[in-house]
Parts: C-alpha cells; structure tokens; sequence
C-alpha cells in the first residue's frame, strides 16, 4: 500500500470516528473545520490542508456514511474555495480560503435560475459596470444555505455574454433572499434571490473577467464529484441499517436475512456501491491531477452511478426492515428523498446521458 492509499485510509477511519460522536450539525462542522477536514483540499498557504477534492470527497462520503452529512461542504469548500484558490486574487484568497478552511466563513453558490434550469448558457442575471464597480441584476432559484453563508458566489452574465462570478455579501442592499417550502427534511433551507440594482465593489469579481468559463467549469466537477461522495455516503449507511436488521431480526426461527429474497439485493446495492465509489474516485484523482476534460466525463459517470446506486439502496434498506423501515427508530424513511435529490441535482441524469452520448460516444447533439 503505497504512502497516499495509508493516509487516505487514515483520513477515513478519523472523519469516521468522528462522525459517529456527532452531537449536531452546527457542532459537527466546527469540530470538522477545527481538525482540518473542510479545508482539506485548500492551498495549505491559506490555511488549508494541501490536499485535493480526492480527500474532501472522503470526508463528505465517511460523514455521510454515519447519517451526518454536511451538506454545505459540497458548495463552501467544494466550489467556492477551489474557485478561489485557482483563479481568486491574492486579497480574495487572503480574504476567505482560511475561513473556509477553518469553517469559520461559509459561502453559497448561485447559478440556476428559474428559467435556465440545466442550461447555464440562458442564465439571465446581468452584471454591468459602473464607475470602479458592478451592478447586478438577476433572479436565482434552488440556492443552498443562504441564511447560514457570509456570501454567495453569483454567477452572471456581461455585457459581452461571458460568464463571470461575484462575491456577494449576504447582507448587500438590494440583495435579497425568501425560503422555498421543501418537503425534504434537513438542516439546510433553499432559497430564491433576487438581486435589484446589487452594487458591489470592483474586487467582489472573481479574479479575471476572461476566465469566467474555467471558473464556472473549475467548480462545476468538484461539485458533481462531491454530490456523489454525499450520496454514496447515505448508501452506506442505509444499507448498513438494513444488513445489521437482517442479520438479528428472526421469523420462522432464522435471520430474514438467511432469505436470498433479502439477501441477493442487499449484496447486489453492495456491488453496485462499491462501484460507483471506484469512479469517484477516478473523477477525484483526474480533477486533482488537473486533468479537467477527463474529470469532466468522469465527474458526471460518478455522480450518475453513485445518485443511482443511492436512489436503489435506501429503497432495499427500507423494503428489508418493513414497516419499520418507515419509522423514527430507524432513521431510513428520510433518506428517501434525501438521495432522491442527487438524481436531479446538480445536473440530472438525463443530462448526464447527453453529455455522455454527445460527447464521450460522439453520437448527434438532441438539445
């Protein structure tokens, strides 16, 4: 076993133990930030710990795996702090990767809009120039945690069309925020914004106004790699609910789980976990190897297999313990929608078919 594979294998068996004496989110994730782990994949200059999306994924997927996913690591130190640690200014690095790192700072991330959906090539919000700074206007939807971040990262469109990305303060004038009512239970709300006539200062855009495109892209994989870390990890953890019920839950005087019945599709959700943890890993290692095209095709492989592997699991987990299953005790029916979500978020697999088929294959375009 080579020196990385040991230190990975640590990294685990700690954010594990620590997951499993959580008390709390809030808690959790300043126990995280203080022992190192959201900042993981930061710049070790800015107070991070040198590492990549490789060990960030880890320690979503280990977290996850005990029932406390941190759902916010996927945009604060997944997207925004690799944006910013790639292409931010010296000052916007000082200025966040080490609250990032710590947990001390959170950000959000603002791209889809009600009209744009998977399309980011329509988004609408505009930012122009004015005098030193910008203005900008925009309506965004679906947007994670805004009332738990010190800003968002928003996502416009120049004059010239390109995209570029802004910092904005949560509590800019003209800046505003209303809770979506979601049916998914959870520590984190969505929201919808409404940016009116937002001014903001020249140095709120992200580094380089021609690198708007790499940027965007830049936090795009890790944030599909980090969807399927958050959602192999809830797989896990269902599906170790439902073989530790297998094996001590007694009818006719044996273990249901001595039934192929119950115990063929609890190995096959095993096969295909284990699976979809292998491309996750590969998309990981080619993002942190700057291989952006190959992490491209196999960011989106990994959180297709992952999501869909998640989405089966939960489902056999629940159908095992019965009814069960749908109770408080046992913790399985909320994770129903909660894997739900990485079917259809950040990009939903039919996307994903047409990235694949387009392309990896080099079939016609259908969209």
């Amino acid at each position: 076993m080579s020196t990385a594979d040991t230190e990975l294998r640590d990294l685990r068996a700690a954010v594990a133990a620590l997951g499993a004496r959580a008390d709390g989110s809030e808690e959790l994730w300043a126990e995280a930030g203080k022992l190192g782990y959201l900042g993981v994949n930061l710049p070790a200059e800015y107070g991070g710990g040198g590492g990549g999306i490789t060990e960030l994924a880890v320690v979503l997927e280990e977290l996850s795996a005990t029932g406390n996913p941190l759902v916010l690591m996927v945009v604060s130190p997944a997207i925004c702090g690799t944006v910013l640690a790639r292409f931010g200014t010296e000052e916007q690095k000082r200025t966040w990767l080490p609250g990032l790192a710590s947990g001390a700072l959170r950000m959000s991330f603002g791209i889809t809009e009600p009209e744009a959906g998977s399309n980011s090539h329509r988004i609408t919000t505009t930012a122009r120039r004015d005098g030193g700074g910008w203005v900008l206007n925009g309506h965004k939807v679906f947007i994670t945690g805004v009332d738990t971040t010190d800003a968002t990262m928003i996502v416009a469109r120049t004059r010239e069309g390109g995209p570029c990305l802004f910092v904005v303060d949560r509590d800019a004038p003209g800046f505003r925020r209303t809770p979506i009512p979601m049916e998914i239970r959870g520590g984190l709300r969505q929201f919808e914004l409404v940016l009116e006539d937002v001014r903001l200062p020249a140095n709120a855009l992200v580094g380089d106004e021609d690198a708007g495109l790499r940027q965007l892209f830049a936090g795009l994989n890790p944030e599909r790699i980090m969807t399927a870390a958050f959602a192999l990890g809830l797989a896990r953890y269902a599906l170790g609910r439902a073989v530790d019920y297998a094996r001590t839950r007694e009818v006719w005087d044996r273990p249901i789980g001595a039934h192929q019945a119950l115990a063929h599709p609890l190995a096959q959700a095993h096969i295909e976990i284990e699976l979809a943890r292998l491309m996750t890993e590969r998309a990981a290692r080619l993002y942190d190897d700057g291989d952006d095209a190959g992490a491209g095709e196999a960011a989106n492989m990994a959180k297709y297999a992952a999501a869909e592997a998640a989405v089966r699991t939960v489902d056999q987990a629940v159908h095992t313990l019965g009814g069960n299953g749908l109770t408080q005790e046992f913790g399985l029916a909320a994770l129903i929608t909660a894997v739900r979500v990485a079917r259809v978020a950040p990009v939903s697999r039919e996307m994903i078919l047409n990235y694949v088929s387009h392309h990896t294959l080099g079939l016609p375009k259908s969209y």
